[in-house]
């Protein structure tokens, strides 16, 4: 071989350090980065100055380890996770430093239920950061449209920094463990904003079939009403944050307002227990029904056992007068612990509401309590 030739395969080696073959283009891999802009094209190598134009082109192709930077712009289009990142080298997506990145379901079709704008299913290791995600309705009876719906096995997955409205119809489910849900603004929805839920049957071993040890911390949750939904009527149903059936997870930190239920962890499984609850110093307020409701809602139920709630503000919830009050003890609640924590009545003037007999071993003490209308300071 004369040194020419040898020179040429070798420049042709270091060309392809750094770059990844996919179909007929050679997609840059330098530094795990990608890159997607709504000026950019999918057959670009997906590299800074030339990025590629979907967001779903850039996951396709991305590894253990990439993170996919969204530029800033309007992306229609919904957007499935098809690959794991590793427990060290996550898949992340991203909207890129300073710029708004915005997924846009306006006129997208909601094709399965509790499909997804952003959709994981069975994946793990995924990090969805810093994205507006709006606009994404359907008229269809038996459909549930999400912002970001995460279901099936997965675990280290990562939701943060987003923004997520209007999403419309005119939840975690299942085997998902090791989660964040944090420094998100939830807002306007006609349903549930964040939902954590268990026992649907999704898991063949009913020991993980529970969302569990996770934490949902520094979110802001408003304006998320079951009220109108065809599915509910004229019922103020939806908790601004829902735990079904989940375990071992932590609530804390976050600022909860104007829904109809404010934080609610329950069970809706007759025979399952809700369990381990951490429900610390969040913010709730003006919601039309409970500040933070615990138990099954009737008698054909499950309950909410060990669970902790402290170190919470709740004032003048119950606004829609529906008998919640600051904290509602709903049907087959057990060894709770209820302590430190300020309540401040609203117009209906109730604090603690207790409608069943069921309730047993819950500990309720040094709390403190404020009758607004009789100007009234008491502790427990």
């Amino acid at each position: 071989m004369n040194k020419k030739v040898r020179t040429a395969i070798l420049l042709l080696i270091v060309f392809s350090i750094g770059m990844v073959l996919h179909g007929n283009v050679v997609y840059s891999a330098q530094k795990n980065e990608l890159y997607v802009s709504p000026i950019g094209s999918d057959k670009n190598v997906g590299s800074k100055k030339k990025p590629l134009k979907t967001i779903q082109k850039a996951v396709n192709i991305a590894k253990p380890g990439t993170t996919v930077y969204v530029r800033k712009g309007i992306y229609k289009e919904q957007v499935i996770i098809k690959k794991s990142g590793l427990k060290n080298a996550s898949i992340i997506i991203k909207a890129y430093p300073k710029e708004k990145a915005i997924i846009d379901g306006r006129g997208l079709k909601v094709s399965w239920d509790y499909q997804g704008l952003v959709s994981i299913h069975n994946k793990s290791y995924v990090t969805i950061d810093g994205f507006e995600i709006k606009n994404y309705e359907t008229r269809k009876e038996g459909l549930v449209p999400i912002g970001i719906s995460i279901s099936g096995s997965g675990k280290g997955i990562r939701i943060l920094h987003n923004h997520i409205h209007h999403i419309e119809t005119h939840h975690k489910n299942g085997n998902v463990s090791n989660f964040k849900v944090t420094y998100n603004i939830l807002r306007r929805n006609d349903n549930i904003g964040i939902d954590v839920i268990g026992f649907e049957g999704v898991s063949p071993v009913e020991a993980f079939d529970q969302a569990r040890n996770g934490i949902i911390s520094n979110n802001t949750v408003y304006q998320i009403s079951s009220y109108g939904n065809p599915a509910y009527g004229n019922q103020y149903a939806a908790g601004g944050i829902y735990v079904d059936g989940g375990k071992e997870i932590i609530i804390e930190r976050n600022k909860v307002y104007k829904n109809d239920i404010g934080i609610e962890a329950a069970s809706e499984h007759a025979g399952k227990s809700t369990s381990s609850i951490t429900i610390r110093k969040n913010t709730i307020y003006e919601n039309s029904s409970a500040g933070i409701a615990i138990g099954g809602y009737d008698t054909k139920r499950g309950n909410t056992v060990n669970s902790i709630i402290t170190d919470n503000i709740l004032y003048k919830n119950d606004t829609k007068y529906q008998d919640g009050g600051q904290l509602l003890l709903q049907y087959n609640t057990k060894q709770n612990r209820i302590e430190n924590n300020i309540m401040v009545a609203g117009d209906s003037n109730l604090l603690i509401s207790n409608p069943f007999q069921q309730n047993e071993g819950n500990k309720i003490d040094n709390n403190v309590y404020y009758l607004y209308k009789l100007n009234l300071i008491f502790t427990s």
